[in-house]
């Protein structure tokens, strides 16, 4: 075990890639935030944090919340004006 010391934060983030990661969190068994940053931890290394059937689930909770962004709009994203 490693102790380290945590702080709260708000973040925006994208409505349905929100659900799809507190869907996978308690598929897990998780929290989201021990989700967040066991997958920022994975990808500081350069290492893919899911398994294969991780990665199905995924793509399966994609389906249900309607997520159809991709890494490929990581830096593309603007907000719709309110």
């Amino acid at each position: 075990m490693v102790t380290i010391e945590r702080t709260q934060t708000g973040v925006r983030i994208e409505r349905r890639l929100l659900k799809v990661l507190k869907s996978l969190a308690e598929y897990l068994d998780m929290s989201l935030g021990d989700l967040i940053e066991g997958m920022t931890l994975h990808a500081f290394e350069g290492k893919a944090p899911f398994s294969p059937e991780t990665l199905e689930k995924i793509a399966a909770l994609k389906g249900v919340y309607g997520l159809d962004l991709a890494a490929t709009d990581a830096h593309r994203l603007t907000e719709t004006p309110k």
